[in-house]
């Protein structure tokens, strides 16, 4: 009997094999194959690819014990299709690779708290879940939205427990690997075990035991990053997705994928409900309620009833005495009134590093990446000046062209390096730390370091966007948005629907347990219409006016965007190769094609980058139409196409 068989390779269809010994073999039977000179780990799938061509048909060599479910392979054909991604690589996504079946998996060791804290919902959250549970089991999505320190983790986490009671699975979806270890204490304060973590960090060997258990069904609750979504769940019951609106879904090399959107399908195909948590909504998750595609349920007031942070705007012109200091003396009169409370005070700043660009005051020379067209940006604390696209790294000690010595370089703007340096001095006395991902790498550190922060070991902290994602600091009751007018968001449409989602984000750090909290936004444009939206705290005017500027301007959710980016070492062949693309796309219905223009960041990891963008209706489903094109196209080999459905950047 003739058997397709996926494999976990660049293939878009299925291999033929005989099913030899075994009799009977599912869809989703997990097995092992010849292929080439080497075997292979595949998945029998639902369809046989037809061909023409005569190939030897091989037998199947072993079945393993464990199998996908049908609703993971219709999803991985979905997820194919949408995200025109090779079927076979969607499946490696799914499989990992064959280190998952080298040994008998061990058991998943769930560690159990002796006491459970209990948690009594007020009557806002009981209403929430009221609602929640309302709204079934079957597939719906439903959009929790809560200010900032609302209380909405609890809410969803009486959601899980009915599900674990239930016997079904659960998945919650974080947007940052580095959140694990403080959800990870939450839920075993909450459950009294710990869930199963799973990210790109975690070891082969704890990979090969969570995968093994969750696929057998053993393992309940799974909180995990993106990758987490492809598990092959038993018995999956529920989905949440925290933070939705956080662009860190997105993921933006090798496979291009939004994981909230992705989860939503995937519960679709399994049948099963999807809570989308967050304080202010994505615009595209906003205009589903509003057309009634999705549930609402919200939280108005925060836990305990304690007050949103006030806001102070320090306007930078009026008080520059100094150049180089990039905090204002009003600012820190303020900031030592909680400091001398002994209260934690944070200092937000969106750049890694001490300074993002640095310029030879003899020469002019400008420390530029040889591999990318972007600045190098200094990092004091390994004394190299760094690339934060494709990571090279050298010594600042270059030979200036104009004299025989050694560049003087001047060092442009802040990094949170160079804030850190700067409090070092104004508060020898105070123990300061930074918080970004140069400083987080290693697990025992970064728990260590969250554990002395609860416990207001740590007095002043100096962070990136990073902190302002669901970290829950009882102590931090002031926060200084350093550099208010810098958006670091790159080259995005989307750029004031994030910077009105971070700054809500950062300010509900502040106060969750004291009824005197503060926001500083030092800022050299205080009539900014951005920062008025952020002080006034009115999230859905905001929402009703992008809403209907996007409208206007016929942008997602009222139409359907889809990048095409082309990457080639030559200048020249990428935008030939680009033109081309062009010429085909053209036919497609209902959609302009625009471009070939250059990438904003023109080139990365030495590949130069030419962009092509599709806009077509929003209820368009282009994306078949644009694989059958692509693959009549004879694209050189000296190219590199890459397609981002729904992109959210544009360098």
């Amino acid at each position: 009997m003739k058997v397709p068989v996926l494999i976990p390779r660049i293939f878009d269809h299925p291999h033929t094999y005989f099913s030899g010994k075994f009799e009977k073999l599912n869809i989703g039977a997990i097995v092992s194959v010849p292929f080439g000179k080497d075997t292979e780990i595949g998945v029998v799938w639902d369809k046989v690819e037809e061909t023409n061509k005569k190939f030897q048909i091989k037998p199947i060599l072993e079945k393993k014990t464990v199998s996908f479910n049908k609703s993971l392979v219709e999803f991985i054909n979905w997820f194919s299709i949408y995200n025109l991604v090779p079927k076979g690589m969607a499946l490696k996504m799914c499989l990992g690779d064959k280190s998952l079946f080298s040994k008998k998996p061990d058991l998943f060791k769930e560690s159990t708290e002796e006491k459970k804290i209990k948690f009594n919902l007020n009557t806002e959250q009981n209403k929430c879940l009221d609602d929640i549970k309302k709204f079934g089991n079957k597939f719906n999505v439903t959009l929790l939205q809560g200010v900032t320190g609302s209380g909405k983790t609890i809410v969803y986490f009486e959601k899980i427990k009915e599900n674990i009671l239930k016997k079904k699975q659960s998945l919650v979806l974080l947007p940052e690997i580095f959140l694990t270890s403080q959800f990870n204490k939450r839920f075993e304060e909450y459950f009294g075990f710990t869930p199963a973590i799973w990210h790109s960090k975690i070891t082969k060997k704890n990979k090969r035991i969570i995968w093994n258990n969750i696929i057998n069904g053993k393992i309940k609750l799974v909180v995990g990053a993106r990758s987490s979504l492809f598990l092959p769940f038993k018995d999956l019951g529920l989905i949440v997705v925290d933070e939705e609106h956080d662009s860190s879904y997105k993921q933006d090399e090798g496979i291009r994928y939004n994981a909230r959107d992705m989860a939503i399908s995937r519960a679709s195909i399994e049948n099963i409900p999807v809570l989308l948590s967050t304080s202010i909504p994505s615009i595209e998750t906003y205009n589903n309620v509003k057309n009634k595609k999705y549930n609402l349920t919200k939280l108005e007031k925060r836990y305990k009833n304690f007050s949103l942070p006030k806001a102070e705007v320090i306007n930078l012109n009026l008080d520059r005495k100094k150049k180089n200091i990039w905090l204002d003396s009003k600012t820190l009169i303020l900031v030592r009134k909680y400091l001398n409370k002994n209260e934690q005070v944070l200092f937000f700043l969106n750049r890694r590093g001490y300074a993002p660009f640095m310029i030879c005051k003899k020469c002019g020379s400008k420390l530029n990446c040889p591999n990318c067209s972007i600045f190098l940006t200094f990092h004091k604390h390994i004394n190299k000046a760094m690339c934060h696209h494709c990571g090279y790294k050298c010594p600042i000690n270059q030979k200036c062209k104009k004299t025989e010595s050694l560049c003087d370089f001047q060092m442009y703007g802040p990094g949170v390096e160079k804030i850190f340096a700067e409090l070092k001095q104004i508060f020898p006395e105070k123990k300061i730390q930074i918080l970004s991902s140069d400083f987080l790498s290693k697990k025992k550190e970064t728990k260590n370091l969250l554990k002395n922060i609860e416990n207001n070991q740590i007095n002043i902290l100096v962070g990136t966007q990073l902190i302002s994602k669901g970290f829950n600091f009882p102590n931090l009751n002031c926060i200084v948005v350093v550099d208010a007018d810098f958006s670091g968001m790159g080259f995005d449409l989307r750029s004031t629907e994030k910077n009105i989602q971070l700054y809500n984000q950062l300010s509900g750090r502040a106060g969750r347990f004291s009824k005197d909290s503060l926001v500083i936004y030092q800022t050299f444009n205080p009539s900014d219409e951005t920062l008025k939206n952020v002080i006034k705290n009115d999230p859905n005017k905001f929402l009703e006016e992008e809403i209907h500027l996007r409208k206007e301007k016929n942008l997602p959710p009222f139409s359907r965007l889809i990048a095409l980016i082309v990457a080639s070492t030559n200048e020249k062949d990428g935008f030939l190769e680009a033109k081309k693309i062009k010429k085909n796309l053209l036919s497609l219905p209902d959609t302009d094609v625009m471009g070939p223009v250059t990438s904003p960041i023109f080139k990365i990891k030495n590949k130069y980058r030419t962009r092509l963008l599709l806009r077509s209706k929003s209820n368009l489903f282009i994306q078949k139409e644009i694989t059958k094109i692509l693959k009549k196209i004879n694209l050189s080999k000296k190219i590199k196409l890459t397609v981002d459905v729904d992109p959210l950047n544009f360098s």
